[in-house]
C-alpha cells in the first residue's frame, strides 16, 4: 500500500497537489500531510513503546495536518518518505514482547502494536484513493477493503 500511495503521489504535480481530493473538503496536499503524520503517530508511539518512556499526546491533528498541507510540494514530499522510514524503524526495532504493547490512539482507541501495520495499510490505500489520480479499488487487496474502517474505501469511491 506504501509503495502505491507513493507512485500515485509522485505522479501529480506540485500543482496538482493543491487541487480537491476525494475526501471531504480536503486538498491532495492535505491527504499527503494527513497520511503523513499517521505515520509518525505510529511510529512516536511504537518508539515510546519499545524504549518504555511516556507515550506522547497527540497534539491537535487537524492543526498539524493544515500546517503540513502548506509546506512547499517537495517538503511535503519528503515529509511523506521520512514518515515512512521512521515508522519501518520502528517496527524492525520492535522485540517479539514489543508487538503486544498496548498504544493509546488521539481517538481515546487502545490496540495493541501488533494492530498498527494492518490500520496503516488501510491509511494509505484509503490515502491513495483520496488522491483522485486514478487509483482504482480493484488494487486494494481484500483483506484491507474486509479490515475498511466506517468511513470505508467503498463508501469514498461510490462518492
Amino acid at each position: 500500500g506504501t509503495a502505491y500511495f507513493a507512485r500515485k503521489l509522485n505522479e501529480l504535480s506540485d500543482a496538482e497537489l493543491l487541487d480537491p481530493a476525494l475526501r471531504d473538503g480536503r486538498t491532495r496536499a492535505q491527504v499527503v500531510a494527513h497520511v503523513s503524520y499517521h505515520a509518525r503517530l505510529f511510529a512516536h508511539l511504537l518508539e515510546a513503546a519499545r524504549t518504555g518512556m511516556s507515550q506522547p499526546i497527540a497534539e491537535n491533528r487537524d492543526t498539524e495536518i493544515a500546517l503540513g498541507a502548506t509546506l512547499p510540494p517537495r517538503a511535503l514530499r519528503s515529509l511523506f518518505r521520512h514518515a515512512e522510514v521512521h515508522l519501518n524503524v520502528e517496527w524492525r526495532d520492535l522485540t517479539d514482547q514489543d508487538w503486544n504493547a498496548r498504544l493509546h490512539l488521539p481517538n481515546g482507541r487502545k490496540i495493541t502494536a501488533r494492530e498498527t501495520p494492518m490500520l496503516r495499510a488501510k491509511e494509505v490505500w484509503q490515502g491513495a484513493i483520496d488522491l483522485a489520480n486514478g487509483a482504482r479499488l480493484a488494487d486494494v487487496p481484500k483483506a484491507a477493503l474486509d479490515h475498511a474502517p466506517q468511513r470505508s474505501l467503498i463508501a469514498t469511491v461510490k462518492s
